[in-house]
């Protein structure tokens, strides 16, 4: 088959799912991604054996009736292509390039990796999107969610039907790759969130619960790790994050294409977000044996069991926030070291990649049986 995957960027494509995209190149499957143009993670995805095309997707914008222009470009392509099936991702690649799949006749499958923009604002805009939503998943087979939550608000909110809803236990984590370390041996302890630098991921109640902290903790650091995300309306840019470091209140590191080795120096990865579909980036830290710190909410609340393999604090409070990071540096070295094993013992049960990736067999056949009717 020639199977179509998108997303709103390359670099998502490839460090999200290129176990996915590999394994399919694998069994002999024409495999092509549609993205925004990224040279880095284009050849990237190429040396995979992907074929890759550019799609401009503009992750700013949020009037809903300009971006139906994608939906054109999105046909155009999935026609000139003669895709046999499209798998999407993200908001904008699951709205239009699910309506474009359905005009065309292309068996489709949207995989709902968070809600997103849309979900935590009012207004215009969003009531737009979700009207859109209901006409993009209206004749697919399946949708896929993260998480229970996200899935239930769609039923809700009647933008899909609940018999062709499926849960996904997220991208996958690679047990290999994302070995068990233990925990560093030194004074004090280092707090790391990893994420694009949003609002929407806490980023500002990690460091006003930072600044409260050091000031009981004055050995403890506190570090951020991720992209800035020029492109969203929730971005906090770079003059932002220098006034932060000048302040001495954290550590901006950048970004980076391997976080492993900031995991293995960190003693907690924290992850105050709003909302999420299911994080990669608690799930890789769980794997290698950190203790988590998240927020109580759709998403985090599946990867972080309290008093298990973390804490959840609530979403948008610095004070239960710092109030958890307080229970962790509470926390001896041995208690520490048996969260981080309940983590990884988590990982393996339910979120192995293997396992992800043998759920896409399953609806990649499912596709194929549409495609032949």
């Amino acid at each position: 088959m020639h199977l179509v995957f998108s997303s709103n960027t390359a670099w998502g494509m490839y460090n999200y799912r290129r176990h996915v995209l590999g394994h399919f190149v694998g069994l002999g499957h024409r495999v092509t991604v549609l993205a925004p143009y990224d040279d880095d993670y284009f050849e990237r995805l190429r040396a995979l054996g992907c074929g890759v095309h550019d799609l401009p997707i503009s992750s700013k914008g949020t009037n809903p009736l300009t971006d139906l222009t994608l939906t054109g470009r999105y046909y155009r392509l999935l026609r000139r292509l003669g895709a046999d099936a499209s798998i999407t991702y993200t908001i904008k690649p699951n709205i239009y390039g699910s309506l474009a799949a359905r005009l065309a006749g292309i068996p489709y499958l949207p995989v709902t990796t968070g809600l997103g923009y849309v979900f935590l604002h009012r207004g215009v805009v969003p009531f737009v999107a979700k009207t859109l939503y209901r006409l993009a998943f209206a004749r697919a087979p399946r949708v896929w969610f993260l998480n229970g939550d996200d899935a239930e608000t769609f039923r809700r909110s009647g933008l899909v039907a609940a018999d062709r809803v499926e849960q996904l236990p997220g991208e996958g984590v690679d047990l290999n790759r994302f070995a068990l370390t233990d925990l560093p041996q030194r004074a004090g302890t280092t707090f790391l969130l990893i994420g694009r630098m949003l609002t929407d991921k806490g980023i500002r109640e990690y460091v006003e619960a930072a600044a409260q902290v050091r000031r009981r903790h004055p050995d403890t650091r506190f570090q951020l790790l991720g992209a800035v995300w020029k492109d969203n309306p929730a971005t906090i840019d770079a003059s932002q994050l220098a006034a932060w470091q000048r302040e001495g209140t954290v550590e901006y590191l950048g970004a980076t294409d391997d976080v492993r080795p900031f995991i293995a120096a960190a003693d907690c990865v924290v992850l105050p977000s709003y909302r999420e579909g299911l994080p990669c980036t608690l799930m890789e830290a769980a794997a290698m044996g950190r203790p988590l710190i998240a927020t109580d909410v759709p998403g985090c609340r599946e990867v972080v069991r309290d008093g298990e393999n973390g804490f959840l604090c609530r979403a948008r409070d610095v004070a239960s926030l710092a109030e958890a990071m307080e229970r962790l540096i509470g926390l001896p070295t041995e208690a520490r070291r048996a969260m981080g094993a309940a983590g990884r013992q988590l990982m393996a049960e339910q979120f192995d990649v293997d396992r992800i990736i043998r759920r896409y067999d399953e609806a990649i056949e499912r596709l194929a049986e549409e495609r032949r009717k």
